[in-house]
C-alpha cells in the first residue's frame, strides 16, 4: 500500500499553473477570434474537462488513498451539479442583454477566472472558520437546508433585474457606460474618454450570480470533506468545466425543468448529513456519492422522459424565445442597447480591458 504524501504549497502552486496553462491555451489558441460555439465543439470541451477531472481523481486515488479520490469525485459532481443552476441563470442574463453568441465565451471565461479567485478566498475562509469552530459546520448544514428549501419555491418567471443589482448600480454610478456593444471589448471610448461597454456589465452580472451560488456550494463540500486541498480542487474542475457546459445546456432547458428539485434534494440530503454529525451519525462518503448521484440522475431522467412527452413548458419557451431573439440580434450588435443607458454612442478605436 502506498504511503500518502503530504501536500504542500508545491502541490498548490503545480495545481494553478497547469490551470493557467490550460486557460490561456483555451483563450490564446482556440478562442483568440471570437467565434459562436456550436454544440459539438461544447460536447468536446466538457467531455475533455471530465476527462481531466478523471484522471485527477485517479490520481489522488493513488497518491493519497481510495477515500480522498472518492471524497474529489463526490465533491466535484456536487459542484458541478449545482453549477448547472447557474448555467441557466446566465443564459436568461445573456438574453436579457441581447449578447451576441460570439461574445459568450469571452464573458464567460473572464468570468470563471474572477469566480477562480473569488472561490478560492471563501473556500480559505471557510476552511479557517471550520478549523477554529468546528460548529460553523453545523450553521452551514442549517444553511443548506434552508437553502434547498428554498429553491423549491424560488420564482422562476420573476427572471432577473439587472437594475436592482447593487454592484450593477455601483458600476454605472462610477463608471460610464456606452449604449452598444463594441465587439468584444469591456472598453471603448466615447467622445474620447474611456468607457465601459455593456458586456463589461453582462460580466459584472455574471461576477455576481456566481458568488451568489457559491455561497450554496462551498459549504455544500464541506460535507463531503475539509480537505482544504480536494475542497479546492474540485471546485476548480468544476467552474473549467462551466463554460462548455453552459453551451451544452443552454439551448436544452426544456429537457432539465426537473432539475431544480434534485438540486434542493441534494441541499437538503447534505445539509442533513452535517447536521447528523452532531449526534455522532455519519453517513460513509461512498454512499454519499451514490445518494447524489442517484438523485441527479433521477430528476434528470424525469426531466428528459417529461420533455419528451409533453414538450417544453411556457416558461421554457419564453426562454427559447429569447435565445432566439439574441440570435436575430447578433448581425446588429451595434444597435443593442443597454437597458436605461443614458450614454452615447462609442465613436473611436476600443480597446480591450
Amino acid at each position: 500500500m502506498v504511503t500518502p504524501i503530504e501536500i504542500t504549497a508545491w502541490h498548490y502552486a503545480g495545481f494553478i499553473l497547469a490551470v493557467l496553462f490550460f486557460l490561456a491555451l483555451d483563450l490564446g489558441v482556440f478562442h483568440r477570434k471570437a467565434h459562436v460555439v456550436r454544440f459539438r465543439e461544447a460536447i468536446a470541451w466538457t467531455a475533455f474537462w471530465i476527462s481531466i477531472a478523471t484522471v485527477f481523481a485517479s490520481i489522488v486515488s493513488v497518491y493519497r488513498g481510495f477515500e480522498e479520490g472518492t471524497e474529489f469525485v463526490t465533491g466535484y459532481l456536487i459542484e458541478l451539479s449545482l453549477s448547472m443552476d447557474n448555467v441557466f441563470v446566465i443564459a436568461l442574463v445573456f438574453a436579457y442583454f441581447r449578447v451576441p453568441s460570439k461574445f459568450q465565451h469571452r464573458v464567460l471565461f473572464w468570468g470563471i477566472v474572477g469566480a477562480l479567485l473569488m472561490r478560492g478566498a471563501l473556500i480559505a475562509a471557510g476552511t479557517a472558520l471550520i478549523q477554529q469552530f468546528h460548529w460553523m459546520l453545523y450553521v452551514f448544514g442549517a444553511f443548506l437546508v434552508y437553502s434547498g428549501v428554498k429553491m423549491l419555491f424560488w420564482d422562476e418567471d420573476a427572471g432577473i433585474e439587472p437594475e436592482k443589482n447593487p454592484i450593477v448600480r455601483l458600476t454605472r454610478k462610477w463608471f460610464p457606460v456606452s449604449a452598444a456593444f463594441d465587439e468584444q471589448h469591456f472598453t471603448t471610448r466615447v467622445a474620447g474618454k474611456w468607457a465601459l461597454t455593456p458586456l463589461a456589465i453582462v460580466l459584472v452580472m455574471v461576477e455576481t450570480t456566481d458568488l451568489i451560488f457559491a455561497l450554496d456550494s462551498i459549504p455544500a463540500i464541506f460535507a463531503v470533506t475539509q480537505k482544504p486541498f480536494i475542497v479546492f480542487t474540485s471546485n476548480v474542475f468544476a467552474i473549467l468545466g462551466l463554460r462548455s457546459l453552459y453551451f451544452v445546456l443552454a439551448n436544452a432547458i426544456e429537457y432539465f425543468r426537473f432539475l431544480k428539485y434534485g438540486l434542493s434534494l441534494v441541499l437538503v440530503f447534505i445539509g442533513g448529513k452535517m447536521l447528523l454529525e452532531m449526534a455522532d451519525l455519519k453517513i460513509d462518503v461512498v454512499a454519499s456519492l451514490y445518494i447524489v448521484a442517484g438523485i441527479l440522475l433521477t430528476s434528470i431522467v424525469i426531466s428528459i422522459s417529461s420533455a419528451r412527452k409533453g414538450g417544453p413548458s411556457e416558461e421554457e419557451e419564453d426562454a427559447r424565445e429569447r435565445a432566439e431573439e439574441a440570435e436575430e440580434n447578433e448581425s446588429e450588435a451595434r444597435k443593442n442597447v443597454l437597458p436605461e443607458s443614458e450614454s452615447t454612442e462609442p465613436n473611436d478605436k476600443a480597446a480591450d480591458s
